[in-house]
């Protein structure tokens, strides 16, 4: 169907507690993000639904949960994509991205999914520059430096030639060589402000920055070890960081409104997860609980025409529903494996609602659920094996089941697929299993809107468990799922 236009624009790790417009007191300075949500509506409660990246990610292509069966890996050969199923149906489709995980092991098969991309080198552990000789390293550093991200920074000659600032620079040629495109989905990844938060020095100038200690620019997962004043400078370098990609964000939506792209076209702003920068004393992400900053994320998305424009939504949504809404706009039929569901009613003001709560998570890590009231986080039980499901057997930069082979079972294990998959048991080195997740949490979010004070309530929580036993079904979860978490019990 022509007359279709969508662009999903996500930027990485994006805390929006840093963006005034979920916080007026933020102090990022974000003009073109706080323009935008001026034209568009905002979700006061979109959550992920499997972290961290790439897991995140196959939940946006696919409108499943990843979590549930596997850790990180690629579009497996019995997932049914957006982007794929936009390009059989004659869309012209594209990804412009930075994000390097797509094209290391583990990230098998995404940017295939779309007719044709880019990806734009150099982010974080990226193996792009070549050097013989060891590059430049800090005598005195907190949290991470790394050699071969030194060595990209070497190509950092202006701020053109950072990678974020490169990826919306594609974005806007796109737009100048489409001039009044119709039938397109175009997808724009910056991975800003994911670490390490780099970027021109006139961006931290803007904080007024006067932090005279060791290097740090890359955070540590894990409890806060460094002083106070190397948390504000690490947070004051995240702010910055976000400050260049909202610019070059905000010259993107210049080039679309040049072209004839932006008034009539159907556009996400979102991330994939939030990010921890010293709150509750924590760093990172993956090591905890999935607090309201790592899964209360921004979604904020304009209509065609503008319809709507500034309105907020108090619904319960999450990333899973990218995925039916879009094709609901196209008219195209939705796939009996998709478990997200169309926001379009939501959108347009004819439906208040499409859930009542969610569960969402990380594999191997808590079971987490939210309702309009409640947040609960599930510590797991360790001692029940879980298994991850895969045909593909690659997770993040290394192979599943090398060592324990004899574990590794083959079958049609998984509820929403005839076709045959690994059953392979999850060891510490195919998953990152939680250190920091010793006891199970609930928070009443109407009166601890910080999730500060912990809550107990049995009747309550009896309930919610209840209802996630139900979530669990809905979403052909695993079985040894409900024995972790004492689903049946």
């Amino acid at each position: 169907m022509s007359g279709q236009k969508c662009i999903i624009v996500l930027l990485d790790s994006l805390n929006k507690h840093y963006l005034k417009a979920y916080n007026e007191n933020a102090t990022a300075k974000t003009p073109n993000i706080d323009a935008f949500r001026n034209d568009s509506i905002l979700f006061n409660k979109h959550y992920i639904g499997s972290a961290p990246c790439m897991p995140a990610r196959r939940d946006i292509f696919t409108g499943r949960y990843n979590f549930l069966e596997r850790f990180w890996g690629g579009i497996e050969p019995f997932d049914v994509t957006l982007p794929d199923l936009l390009k059989r149906n004659g869309v012209l489709t594209h990804m412009i991205t930075d994000h390097t995980h797509y094209v290391e092991i583990g990230g098998e098969n995404y940017l295939q999914q779309f007719q044709t991309w880019d990806i734009i080198r150099g982010q974080e552990y990226d193996a792009w520059v070549s050097r013989a000789k060891k590059p430049v390293m800090y005598d005195e550093y907190y949290g991470k430096v790394n050699e071969q991200y030194q060595n990209n920074r070497t190509m950092f000659a202006s701020e053109q030639d950072y990678p974020t600032p490169k990826t919306f620079k594609t974005a806007c040629d796109w737009a100048d060589n489409n001039k009044g495109a119709d039938n397109f989905f175009l997808m724009v990844e910056g991975f800003d402000p994911h670490e390490p938060f780099d970027c021109p020095e006139e961006y931290l100038r803007l904080y007024e920055e006067r932090y005279d200690g060791p290097h740090y620019n890359w955070i540590n997962y894990g409890k806060v070890t460094e002083p106070a004043d190397a948390i504000e400078h690490v947070r004051n370098s995240y702010r910055a960081t976000l400050t260049m990609a909202d610019l070059w964000f905000g010259k993107f939506i210049d080039s679309l409104k040049r072209n004839d792209l932006y008034d009539d076209t159907l556009i996400f702003f979102i991330s994939d997860h939030g990010l921890l920068l010293g709150e509750r004393n924590l760093t990172g992400k993956n090591l905890f609980h999935h607090y309201n900053e790592l899964s209360a994320i921004p979604m904020l998305v304009h209509l065609p025409q503008h319809k709507n424009a500034g309105e907020t939504r108090e619904c319960i949504t999450q990333n899973i529903d990218l995925m039916p809404t879009i094709l609901d706009y196209w008219n195209f039929k939705l796939p009996a494996q998709v478990r997200g569901k169309s926001l379009k009613g939501v959108l347009e003001g004819t439906q208040d609602r499409v859930r009542e709560s969610c569960i969402f998570g990380m594999f191997s890590g808590s079971l987490s659920y939210a309702d309009d009231k409640y947040s609960l986080y599930i510590a797991p039980d360790r001692n029940v094996p879980i298994y991850q499901y895969c045909s593909i057997a690659t997770t993040l930069w290394h192979y599943l089941g090398v060592g324990h082979e004899n574990e590794i079972e083959t079958g049609r294990f998984l509820k929403h697929t005839n076709y045959p998959v690994y059953k392979i048991p999850a060891k510490a080195m195919d998953a990152m299993y939680p250190e920091n997740i010793e006891k199970t949490v609930m928070f009443d979010n109407i009166s601890d809107c910080k999730q500060l004070r912990p809550i107990e309530d049995e009747k309550v929580y009896a309930e919610i468990k209840e209802e996630i036993k139900q979530l669990l079904i809905e979403n052909d979860s695993p079985d040894e799922i409900f024995e972790r978490f004492h689903i049946l019990t």
